[in-house]
């Protein structure tokens, strides 16, 4: 079995913003498509239901560079750890221009997908295990697992929580910036099932970002990175989903922006509105010629907005040691 995957696409003007910079939402899709495909192909390899990988989970996400209009995107993907329902896979992104032939890595990633039966799709089908180059290498597999698992849990049943229209807001307020996308789900963007492509959901879900983001700053924008994002429960087609993204840090460079992905199936209607997606993005303020720019402090009105504040600033201070860290090792 085949355990690595590749796909390539050259970078065109609808990829992008009015700038140029391809969208981080374009980006995070191409990244969910070669996790699904390989994912799906791994589980079909044994014998029994033939099934669908649906996407759980996708760990923090750097975005390292920049990707603009004419270069080709390289997303290369391969599977790290099998559990007995789930997979890890992890992918990396290369953006080539193709006119000098310079290369670079602009983002790295870990998804983690779970197999439903196309004849039952409430049925969990059992992962094919794979081999590991060491003892070693399955443990911290395995860890990995554990972490994720966890944390999925945890944040499904943290996250209740409605954003509420705020009517006349002053600037740089989290009501000022907020902002909604309501989107009917088609069979485009679903999967055999009748579900939808994670790749879908996280675009969306990018594009309601980065405009919290711009109507907080006023200027270019660029996704930074994105904190885990966690799919609770899957989305069906005919569903209404409605996106929602307030703003929740800001340092002097970046922005954490809360998203959250509530679907509310107009065929089932019985079965009520429910929070499918929840995740934290993070971008940065860019001038004309792509150098970082100072934020607009966030005014914080009521108390839930100051724990909001708190918590990231407790996210960003982990991630900023973690960067830190991760470049000494590397030196």
């Amino acid at each position: 079995m085949n355990s690595q995957y590749q796909l390539s696409r050259i970078m065109r003007p609808d990829d992008a913003n009015i700038v140029g910079n391809v969208h981080g939402g374009t980006i995070l899709k191409m990244i969910e498509e070669a996790g699904c495909i390989i994912g799906t192909r791994h589980c079909n390899t044994q014998s029994g239901d033939r099934c669908v990988a649906a996407l759980a989970r996708v760990e923090r996400t750097d975005f390292l560079h920049p990707m603009f209009i004419g270069e080709v995107a390289h997303v290369s993907a391969e599977i790290s750890y099998t559990s007995k329902h789930s997979v890890e896979v992890q992918v990396n992104v290369l953006s080539e221009n193709i006119l000098t032939g310079a290369k670079k890595v602009t983002n790295k990633a870990a998804l983690w997908y779970v197999p439903f039966s196309i004849k039952n799709m409430d049925k969990i089908v059992d992962v094919p295990p794979i081999e590991y180059s060491s003892p070693e290498v399955e443990e911290e597999g395995k860890k990995r697992y554990e972490s994720q698992k966890m944390d999925r849990f945890e944040t499904k049943e943290r996250n209740g929580e409605l954003i509420n229209p705020v009517s006349i807001p002053e600037p740089y307020t989290v009501g000022f910036s907020q902002s909604s996308l309501i989107h009917l789900v088609g069979p485009s963007d679903c999967t055999l099932l009748g579900f939808v492509h994670g790749g879908v959901t996280m675009k969306l879900m990018d594009e309601v970002a980065g405009i919290v983001a711009v109507r907080h700053c006023k200027t270019n924008i660029v996704t930074a990175s994105v904190d885990a994002i966690n799919f609770h429960r899957k989305i069906m087609k005919g569903c209404v989903i409605t996106v929602s993204g307030r703003m929740t840090f800001t340092s002097n460079k970046s922005m954490e922006i809360e998203v959250f992905v509530d679907a509310d199936p107009l065929v089932e209607a019985e079965q009520g509105k429910f929070r499918a997606v929840t995740a934290f993005f993070t971008y940065i303020s860019l001038d004309k010629e792509n150098r970082p720019l100072p934020v607009p402090p966030l005014k914080l009105e009521v108390e839930d907005e100051q724990k909001r504040f708190e918590e990231g600033k407790v996210r960003y201070l982990q991630n900023k040691a973690k960067r830190l860290a991760d470049k000494e090792r590397q030196q």
